[in-house]
């Protein structure tokens, strides 16, 4: 009898940066929609994409907190005097 494959594909570090992620998940969307990727990779194809999109909203919503604890405490309203 046959075993399943229970192989993981290699781990994939972590993007350094936001533009690297979306650069990424950019060329992967691209590929995907091309349709000339065997299944499997595809499917691999298709985590990474969420990892990093997971990547890209993670780092949005951090700039965004620091951004409004900059509007409340730092930022005051501009005036040409």
């Amino acid at each position: 009898m046959r075993k399943a494959s229970t192989s993981h594909p290699p781990a994939v570090s972590e993007p350094s940066s936001y533009e690297e992620a979306l650069a990424e998940l950019d060329g992967l969307v691209q590929r995907m929609e091309a349709g000339q990727m065997p299944l499997d990779q595809l499917l691999v194809s298709y985590q990474r994409s969420a990892q990093l999109l997971e990547f890209c909203k993670a780092r949005l919503e951090a700039v965004e907190q620091q951004v409004k604890a900059l509007e409340e405490g730092q930022l005051k309203p501009w005036t040409n005097a």
